[in-house]
């Protein structure tokens, strides 16, 4: 078993794209991974599972067909299953997403902002 101290700050550190999370640690089937956000990403849904989204540093905003809301620092908001959403910040921002492993970021959609599922930092 390895277990080591995640030192998330250093782990941000080693992300130089927006949009590309990386894997930082597994606890059962779930991934647990680091992301920058930066400007807008797609409309997308996740029709197997909810999508959890904690910001470490900075501010990002989700939006819905319906509403929108933001997100700062130490928030956290979980989207549900199917829920057709597109996360965005006008600044770049710093965020943890924990979703089964294999998740890919894009959903049900594929296109150039799709990042591998399999990346580990």
């Amino acid at each position: 078993m390895k277990s080591e101290v995640i030192r998330i700050e250093e782990k941000m550190k080693r992300i130089t794209e927006a949009w590309t999370p990386k894997i930082v640690e597994q606890i059962n089937d779930y991934h647990i991974k680091l992301a920058r956000f930066d400007g807008e990403f797609s409309w997308h849904k996740h029709d197997e599972t909810d999508e959890l989204f904690y910001v470490v540093k900075g501010e990002m905003k989700i939006e819905f067909r319906d509403r929108s809301l933001s997100l700062k620092a130490g928030e956290l908001f979980v989207v549900p299953r199917g829920i057709e959403h597109k996360p965005s910040a006008e600044k770049e921002c710093q965020v943890m997403l924990i979703e089964p492993a294999g998740t890919v970021n894009t959903g049900d959609v594929v296109n150039d902002m799709t990042a591998s599922d399999k990346d580990w930092l």
